[in-house]
């Protein structure tokens, strides 16, 4: 592996100075955490849309579902395979490259005349969104050491806003003016974001130069070599189990009695998980405050507990709200915790430590959303509770075990 480029240095930034540190700045942040938001919402539009893409096409919800899985799938295979590149190859013009080709299978999601073609565009719609995987290890690298978390938390932070208002999103744009458009839509704030990042970004070398395969064995490399890597991978598996589990059955809960809300009310739900977001810069501050120890043991606790207040959900609106509110909070502590420990485990080599992190993480995701699929129809919402509430102290467990 090369030396570290200077992060925040010199061209890299050019707002640094003799005298003060190197800085990302804050219209930069803000922009990486509008990219990451934007592009990460583009695998989420298709959740709230599946049966009225279904009527549009003559096929069936369970048919219609399979647009979900496409999407995914493109995603899991980027983050294993795209993700990378971003220590390979120059930054700024990998992402813009990535921000335009999601225009293009967005529009052709627009345009699709076919169920069988809007997969396949979905699938590459996937692939290509996973760019915001790529800026936040880019964030990471332009920021200074002394900011690094509290940038990761705020680009984090739109990423988070991106995942959970898509929903809402689509809703409405479907509402007024038909599916088509949303895709549409998307496209062209895919174009816009490719433009200003190529105008508003500075250029960031490569800081590996080996081959593209050698790249590949290095991941796994880091993930043998880095305990604390393997640590974090496995306490991003139990958030990500926590998070993907409250919002794959929340819609089942909130659609049937006591509560029988429609598609619309159920999608304002998102918006209470929302406060993660704030909490993502807190918690980015208190790493650079060297607490992230803290952060992660109160987080995991508060985690485990959170799931009492949501088991009482079946019954109290107010108790639901707050168990959401609370999980999603910790959620973002930890995540952003994990991430700023990461990233100084291997400061030239940050798209590959998020590779390894975000695979580990989407896995944990991916078996949390099967276990709740078995498990809600003999449990319902309490067994499914019991389930976030085992892999939160699984989590818990994890994070006390010795250190090697």
């Amino acid at each position: 592996m090369s030396a570290e480029i200077g992060a925040g240095t010199g061209p890299a930034t050019g707002t640094a100075t003799a005298t003060s540190p190197p800085t990302i700045g804050r219209a930069r942040t803000l922009l990486l955490a509008v990219l990451c938001g934007a592009a990460v919402a583009n695998i989420y539009y298709a959740q709230p849309l599946l049966h009225t893409i279904g009527e549009a096409f003559g096929v069936g919800d369970g048919t219609a579902g399979l647009l979900v899985t496409a999407s995914q799938v493109g995603y899991a295979a980027a983050l294993a395979l795209l993700v990378p590149l971003g220590d390979l190859l120059e930054r700024r013009r990998l992402v813009t490259v990535l921000l335009a080709a999601c225009a293009v299978v967005l529009a052709l999601a627009a345009a699709a005349p076919a169920f069988g073609l809007l997969a396949a565009a979905i699938a590459l719609v996937g692939v290509t969104s996973a760019v915001a995987q790529i800026a936040v290890p880019l964030a990471a690298s332009l920021a200074g050491d002394h900011e690094r978390g509290q940038v990761v938390g705020t680009v984090m932070s739109g990423l988070l806003i991106g995942i959970l208002g898509a929903r809402t999103v689509a809703g409405f744009v479907a509402e007024a003016g038909g599916w088509r458009w949303v895709f549409g839509a998307a496209a062209g704030v895919m174009v816009l974001l490719a433009a200003v990042v190529r105008l508003g970004l500075p250029v960031v070398p490569p800081t590996e130069s080996a081959t593209y395969p050698r790249l590949l064995r290095t991941v796994l490399e880091l993930v043998r070599d880095q305990p604390e890597l393997r640590r974090r991978m496995a306490l991003g598996a139990v958030g990500m189990g926590c998070f993907t589990i409250l919002w794959t059955s929340i819609d089942f809960l909130l659609s049937a009695p006591p509560y029988g809300y429609g598609p619309a009310v159920v999608g304002l739900f998102g918006l209470a998980g929302l406060a993660g977001a704030a909490m993502a810069v807190l918690a980015g501050k208190l790493a650079d405050r060297g607490h992230q120890r803290l952060v992660v043991t109160l987080g995991l606790i508060v985690l485990a507990a959170s799931w009492g207040l949501l088991g009482l959900g079946g019954v109290s609106l107010v108790a639901l709200i707050a168990g959401v509110v609370v999980l999603d909070l910790c959620q973002q502590a930890l995540q952003i915790s994990h991430q700023s420990v990461i990233y100084a485990l291997a400061p030239e080599a940050r798209s590959r430590v998020t590779t390894a992190f975000m695979v580990s993480a989407f896995a944990g995701g991916t078996l949390a959303s099967a276990a709740t699929a078995l498990i809600y129809p003999v449990g319902g919402w309490l067994g499914v509770c019991v389930l976030g509430g085992a892999i939160a102290l699984l989590g818990v467990a994890v994070w006390f075990l010795p250190r090697t």
